[in-house]
């Protein structure tokens, strides 16, 4: 229900008023506005207006309007004020009592393990092993543990199972008329996009629009369309403006302009607090002992060693993972995410508030490693890294990790991709359906990963920059299928989910953002 647009914005300003009040921007508009009043040009008779004036010359009325854009790109539109909670976190109940037995079973999972080895989830560091883990923060990767006990808390293919089994307790079986005809493995009714709504929500990915990730445009000669966009992509850099830099994105980001046009639409600045706040994150990891240092330590060794691209950032990897398992401000999100974040207690001190330590909800460290790995390539600075991963975790990747019926959430991923096979490709998808190769269970990997670990890095970071572009993941979900199409009639002639399995093993030759134009702009509607 929603409710009337003036009532709406209201809520929305006084929401974002108040989120903003207590920031360091907050703080720091403060200073300069007192700082001009010193200022020649400022008049106690237009006070008002000149202040206003000098944060607009002086760029700080910029500042503000990145931090109120970035807030409305995280935060869900208000619903009825008098919404509780929960309905912001996930409006509907079955989504959320799902999610809820997820989490109860990935606590069960790590609270056993912990019995087992007989290891506490938290417990304080002896200062030796502090100093030690001090001395070799930079290098944690020549490190060799013994991690042979402890295993992953959970696969992508339990989590699929769990998806699978979701129902829509209002319709008894076969009562959904419109949904009947969905044969796929996802079966709960979600309202999901067709391609002539695709079409016009990634508009700018057009056949007759220039593109950073298309060699051969018919339309605009390459090298001409690169220059172009390169000396445009610049001015939005001096502009620094986060809302003209998420609508350039759209048709790609040049190379050299990546990092600084992400951390802009990011809102991600790395100021001297942000850097404090890591470097206290990072005492927190030296002081404390978690149970998930050893699963993050595990599944970066396996990430790392079974990939060249990602080894040489194997260090990087525990600095980020460590510290984002530490960071009490990815809590915020809960409040519109349908997961709850686990809590636990150092040993001894069971139910003490102080020593409460919050479990990050999703113990699957093997996606966390793929989605930070490629921001490597981008930043070297560890603060920095850090943040923008961080920014990247709240807006975008914990809704491939938690159940709920956002438009961007993985169930309706999964929807939009078996939906799109199932109604522009209806004889592969049946095909597949025939031999047992449902085609969910083979790009079910691709999606909660963000295709991470699976396309060439230059093509992963073309697809990332239409994320943030469009603010959404359901590019996700359009790629997976068009790999499909691309492959189709391989796929037509398998006879097996392992034959299909191998003629989709390898995407690393995939050209990311001519898939995309011919499955939305060619395809027969």
């Amino acid at each position: 229900a929603m409710l009337d647009p003036d009532r709406g914005l209201s809520l929305t300003i006084a929401r974002v008023v108040q989120r903003l009040q207590g920031s360091s921007l907050h703080s720091q508009l403060e200073r300069q506005a007192r700082i001009s009043l010193h200022k020649p040009e400022i008049k106690l008779e237009s006070l008002k207006e000149d202040i206003k004036d000098f944060l607009k010359t002086s760029g700080w009325e910029k500042k503000l309007q990145n931090a109120v854009y970035s807030e409305l790109n995280v935060f869900p539109s208000p619903c009825h004020p008098p919404a509780p909670p929960e309905h912001i976190k996930e409006p509907l109940a079955y989504m959320r009592k799902a999610q809820g037995s997820w989490e109860k079973r990935i606590l069960k999972s790590l609270n056993s393990m912990c019995t087992e080895l007989n290891i506490p989830l938290a417990q304080k560091r002896p200062v030796n092993e502090q100093k030690e883990l001090l001395n070799k923060w930079n290098e944690m990767g020549t490190d060799e543990p013994d991690l042979s006990l402890f295993r992953p808390v959970y696969a992508p293919k339990d989590f699929l199972e769990v998806l699978m089994n979701l129902r829509n307790p209002n319709y008894e079986n076969g009562e959904q008329p419109s949904f009947r005809n969905h044969l796929g493995l996802i079966q709960v009714p979600l309202k999901v996009k067709d391609i002539p709504e695709l079409k016009e929500d990634f508009s700018e990915l057009g056949l007759n629009i220039g593109q950073l990730g298309i060699d051969d445009s018919a339309q605009v000669p390459p090298e001409f369309f690169e220059n172009e966009h390169v000396r445009v992509g610049q001015k939005v850099l001096a502009e620094q403006d986060s809302a003209a830099a998420q609508q350039y994105v759209r048709q790609g980001c040049p190379t050299a302009l990546r990092a600084d046009l992400w951390a802009l639409i990011l809102n991600v600045s790395n100021e001297p607090e942000d850097i404090l706040y890591y470097e206290q994150l990072k005492s927190n990891v030296i002081q404390h002992d978690l149970l998930v240092d050893s699963l993050i330590y595990k599944d970066v060794k396996l990430t790392a060693s079974n990939d060249d691209y990602y080894f040489v950032f194997e260090d990087y990897l525990y600095q980020v993972l460590l510290c984002f398992s530490r960071d009490t401000s990815v809590l915020e999100h809960f409040t519109y995410s349908s997961a709850t974040p686990p809590k636990s207690y150092i040993q001894g001190k069971l139910g003490m508030e102080e020593y409460a330590v919050f479990y990050p909800p999703n113990v699957n460290y093997n996606s966390f490693i793929l989605s930070v790995a490629p921001l490597c390539f981008l930043y070297h600075e560890p603060s920095k890294l850090y943040q923008i991963f961080r920014e990247m975790y709240v807006r975008f990747f914990f809704r491939l990790h938690s159940i709920s019926s956002h438009p961007s959430g993985i169930v309706s991923l999964c929807l939009l991709f078996e939906t799109l096979l199932q109604t522009y490709l209806p004889q592969l998808f049946y095909h597949l359906r025939e031999i047992g190769a449902q085609p969910l269970r083979i790009s079910f990997k691709w999606m909660v990963r963000a295709f991470s670990g699976y396309l060439a890095t230059d093509q992963l970071l073309l697809l990332w920059d239409r994320i943030l572009g469009y603010n959404s993941l359901e590019i996700l979900a359009v790629l997976a299928a068009a790999v499909f199409a691309f492959r189709a009639v391989n796929l037509m002639e398998v006879t097996s989910l392992a034959a299909a399995e191998a003629v989709l093993a390898d995407l690393s030759t995939l050209k990311v953002m001519p898939l995309l134009q011919i499955f939305l702009f060619a395809t027969v509607t």
